[in-house]
């Protein structure tokens, strides 16, 4: 049964990865509230504290917030798992991480971020671009439509306008910016992983 889940099967690296994610996460809501201070994406202490700019992803503001990249980070580990992207992918997404936080200084105003939201959009970005560019013919089509989803989603948020916003059903303000550099650092490092390596990154055919 444990071979099931070897890291090497296409997928499964991917997957353990969006656990850790969520892992983490859990881990920092249990830190003294102090601590999210120290841990929160700061422009003006990026530099001097570059930590900021992977722990940024374990800070939640609430737990509604919190539950809500829990489930989504579940959600984008299945779309790598049944997407059967290689390791490579996983790679590119943790690349893609520090990115998604360093883009942030697009928008100077935004003076603390935290969460695993954009770090997730990242994720979706690299599979989407895997499958584009590798994936069967049903697999392109269904990531050309998730694709497509993606950017009116991130259109309709309008991440050039206010840094904050607050939205019916969440306790706390949302910071749309923060998808939108997710999904640019995604697409960005998964395109790079293409270039890098085309021939080692060749598509998985489904069982």
């Amino acid at each position: 049964m444990a071979g099931r889940f070897r890291l090497t099967r296409p997928g499964t690296a991917w997957f353990a990865g969006s656990l850790l994610l969520a892992a983490g996460s859990l881990l920092a809501w249990w830190l003294p509230v102090y601590w999210l201070d120290r841990l929160d994406w700061q422009p003006a202490l990026a530099i001097s504290q570059p930590w900021r700019w992977w722990t940024a992803a374990f800070v939640h503001w609430s737990a509604g917030h919190l539950a809500a990249n829990l489930g989504a980070a579940v959600v984008v580990g299945a779309f790598g798992l049944a997407g059967r992207v290689p390791r490579a992918c996983a790679l590119a997404w943790l690349v893609a991480w520090p990115l998604t936080h360093g883009l942030l200084w697009l928008q100077p105003a935004l003076l603390h971020y935290g969460g695993l939201s954009g770090v997730l959009h990242a994720g979706v970005a690299v599979v989407l671009v895997f499958l584009l560019a590798r994936g069967e013919r049903r697999q392109r089509v269904i990531a050309a439509m998730v694709t497509a989803g993606l950017l009116v989603k991130l259109w309709l948020e309008a991440p050039w306008g206010e840094p904050l916003r607050h939205s019916a059903g969440w306790d706390i303000a949302l910071a749309p910016i923060g998808h939108a550099t997710g999904a640019l650092a995604g697409a960005l490092c998964a395109l790079v992983m293409l270039a890098a390596g085309a021939r080692a990154v060749a598509p998985v055919a489904a069982p």
